[in-house]
Formats: C-alpha cells, sequence, structure tokens
C-alpha cells in the first residue's frame, strides 16, 4: 500500500515544503487577480492532477493556464494561441521563483500584475523581497503528490455522496491544504475575521453558509501531515462527538478533529480509514447541526451509473412505504431495524426504567441515503412510545434533530 499511500516526513522536508507554499501562492495570486469573484473564493485554487496541480484557465491574455509538473519538476504554462514557456523548480530564492513567473507570463502574452506579499503566514516578506536560499527536495515533492492524487481520490468519492451545495476538491495556497466542504444551505453567522493576513473580508465571505469542511495539511500548523475536519458554526456538542477511526481526536489548540496521515497510510485499508473520519465527523456536524440530511444525501456516485432522482424513487419504489420496521426488544438494550434492497439501517436504544427509553445510536448505509430510511425508524419508536406510555430521550443527534423538526412528534419526550 506504500506505492499509493507514501510515507510522508514532514520535519524532513519543511523548508522544500514552505517553499513550494511560496510558489504556490504566487502563482495563485496571479490566478485571483484575473478571475471573476467565485462564491468562497473557489476561483483562486489549484486542482491535482496525474502529474501536479494545476490553476485551470485563467482569463488573461489569449487564455493562461499554470501547472506544476512534479514529475519533471517545472512550472509550465499554455495559453489559447498554442504557446508554452517553462522553467525549473529546483533551489532557488522565492525572489528569484516571482521574477521567473513573471517572464513566463509576459512570455505567453498576460499581464503579471498581482498582489506581492504572502498571505495566511507568520511573518510575511514581499515576494520581491525574500532573498533566502530555499531548498527543493525532488524525492519529497514526489512522495508529497502521490499522497495528493490518493487523498483527492478519497475526497471526491466522498463528495459524490452529496446532493446539496459542495465545493470541488482544491487546494487553497493561502492555508496550503487540499479541502472539500459542505454546505446546509443555511446562513451563518458573520465570521470574526482575524486570519493572519488575511482580509476579514475575505474571511467572512468564505463562512457566510453553514460548512461541514474537511481537509490535509502536509504540516505547518501541526509538525505531521493531518486530515482535519471541523465545522462552522461549531454546534453544541461537536467537540465530544464520537469519530472514526480510533487515531483521530479533538485539537483544542486548532478547534478541529485531526486525523495523522501517518495513522491512514498505516491502515489495512488506507481509503476505508480516511473514508471513516470523512463521514464521521461529518455526520456529526450534520446531526448536531440539525442539517436535513434526508434531502442532502444520497448514495456514493458510481461510474456510468446515473442516481435515480428523488421522484422516481417515490413513484417507483412505492414498497419503502409498506417495508416493515422490525423491533428487537431486550430487558436492557434494543433496536429498530428496516432492511431495503438487502441493505440493513437500524436505530438502537437502550431501556432507563420500564417508562423511558434513550435512543442512542442511527445507523443508514449510504444505499439508502435519501430515502428518509432513518425518518422512518424514527417514527415509528415514537408510535411505540405513545402506545406503551413510554418517554424517548433523544441522545442520538440524528433522532434528535428529527424529533426537533416535528413538533407533533415531541409529546414522546421526557420533559
Amino acid at each position: 500500500m506504500s506505492d499509493t499511500w507514501p510515507s510522508l516526513d514532514y520535519l524532513s522536508w519543511r523548508e522544500t515544503c514552505s517553499a513550494l507554499h511560496l510558489y504556490l501562492q504566487i502563482v495563485g495570486k496571479y490566478r485571483l487577480a484575473h478571475s471573476p469573484w467565485l462564491n468562497h473564493s473557489w476561483h483562486a485554487t489549484f486542482y491535482v492532477t496525474p502529474r501536479g496541480m494545476t490553476t485551470s484557465p485563467i482569463p488573461d491574455g489569449p487564455g493562461i493556464e499554470v501547472q506544476f509538473d512534479f514529475q519533471e519538476h517545472l512550472v509550465v504554462g499554455v495559453c489559447g494561441n498554442g504557446r508554452t514557456a517553462s522553467f525549473a523548480l529546483e533551489p532557488m530564492t522565492v525572489a528569484e521563483f516571482h521574477a521567473r513567473f513573471v517572464r513566463l507570463v509576459s512570455d505567453l502574452g498576460g499581464a503579471p500584475t498581482f498582489n506581492g506579499s504572502p498571505n495566511e503566514v507568520p511573518n510575511p516578506v514581499p515576494f520581491v523581497e525574500d532573498h533566502r536560499d530555499r531548498p527543493y527536495d525532488r524525492d519529497a515533492v514526489q512522495r508529497f503528490h502521490k499522497a495528493l492524487v490518493a487523498i483527492d481520490r478519497v475526497f471526491s468519492r466522498f463528495r459524490s455522496s452529496f446532493l446539496g451545495k459542495s465545493s470541488p476538491v482544491h487546494l487553497f495556497w493561502g492555508s496550503f491544504d487540499l479541502a472539500v466542504t459542505r454546505f446546509s444551505g443555511h446562513r451563518a453567522p458573520l465570521h470574526p475575521g482575524g486570519v493572519p493576513a488575511l482580509p476579514d473580508d475575505v474571511a467572512q465571505e468564505a463562512y457566510d453558509r453553514e460548512v461541514s469542511s474537511a481537509g490535509f495539511w502536509p504540516g505547518g500548523g501541526v509538525d505531521y501531515p493531518a486530515f482535519y475536519a471541523y465545522a462552522y458554526p461549531e454546534p453544541n456538542g461537536f467537540r465530544s462527538a464520537s469519530v472514526r477511526p480510533d487515531a483521530a481526536f479533538w485539537s483544542e489548540g486548532l478547534s478541529e478533529f485531526l486525523l495523522p496521515y501517518d495513522a491512514v497510510q498505516a491502515a489495512d485499508d488506507p481509503d476505508a480509514a480516511l473514508m471513516a473520519f470523512l463521514v464521521s465527523t461529518y455526520e456529526a456536524a450534520a446531526d448536531l447541526a440539525g442539517w436535513d440530511r434526508e434531502l442532502l444525501e444520497c448514495a456514493p456516485g458510481e461510474p456510468r451509473k446515473a442516481r435515480r432522482p428523488d421522484a422516481r424513487l417515490q413513484t417507483a419504489t412505492p414498497a419503502l412505504a409498506d417495508t416493515e420496521v422490525e423491533r428487537e426488544d431486550g430487558p436492557s438494550k434494543g433496536r429498530y431495524r428496516i432492511v431495503v434492497d438487502g441493505h440493513e439501517a437500524e436505530m438502537t436504544y437502550s431501556r432507563a426504567g420500564d417508562a423511558l427509553i434513550i435512543i442512542d445510536h442511527t445507523e443508514v448505509p449510504a444505499a439508502l441515503r435519501g430515502r428518509k430510511v432513518g425518518e422512518k425508524l424514527v417514527q415509528r419508536a415514537v408510535e411505540d412510545a405513545r402506545r406503551d406510555g413510554v418517554s424517548i430521550i433523544p441522545l442520538c443527534p440524528f433522532a434528535k434533530a428529527q424529533i426537533d423538526r416535528r413538533p407533533e412528534w415531541q409529546d414522546v419526550l421526557r420533559r
């Protein structure tokens, strides 16, 4: 598995990583200066390619795309009139990289005008004044790129199971992280700003809607490569939520969940370990914030297979309404379960005396997302509680969100 998920030692290539970060900022700022603003700064990012990273076409001159080729270690510019230009990625100063890039854009018929100072780094030095010699570790850059390709694959599959607004999988050059973000569709409170060397209006525009975001840092925020996940605004109970895999933890200093890259790289199935982190942190954020998950989610995408539209689900699969919810009730614990097309969903509960049950977990497989299966489980528990004269405490965030949205179910809540 090491061929697909290479080892990454941040401390051994920290200086090269810092240089690469600043080189990406220079190119990213050029794209930012010439592209119409797109919500949440999506117009300024990079995208992973099999050879490195790219800006996609920038509307300057004849149309220019800038590529970082981490196989041949080149910065390559291509434009709409067929011309190309390039220069080597090698040991140099940031000022020298800046000068080479300005010449490249000029040679392609573009206008190399953009902001000349770094963002989101401590003690920023203007690019043209940064004359410190920087190393370039070719092997470390290639391993970093190979990791990005693997991460991009998992992030893209995770993105495919969400019907609501979602960002592309893209790399932000300010914070130097590969990220994917899901949106609830609800407005968020005004972000306080305060990000170092970043205008407050940029941060406030980026977080003007509720988000659940996940990403990957090669290092910097912590001294090792790590995955992160956070929610804005952070819902009550989020930091104490149970997330997977076991190596994931809440960082008080960063106010987000972290999962060391090494834990994923060393797992028997790295893709599955990373997916568990993405799914469990998203579900915690969505459930605790009351997102309409039934409306926003779907089964993960599959090649050459169109998603079945919701309207078709309602008309072509009416059997769901008639599918029986089964109950397994014991002296201390129990569960509700429903099986649809061979897939089982369940909701578990514990008994706290004769007249009280505590719903503690709901699990709906990805194949049944968007079909209101979880809602059907909660509805059956509410109906049984009414019949039996039992009260419910919904500790499970999903069940709580379902009951909170339906006043007609709240008569069974313990007061």
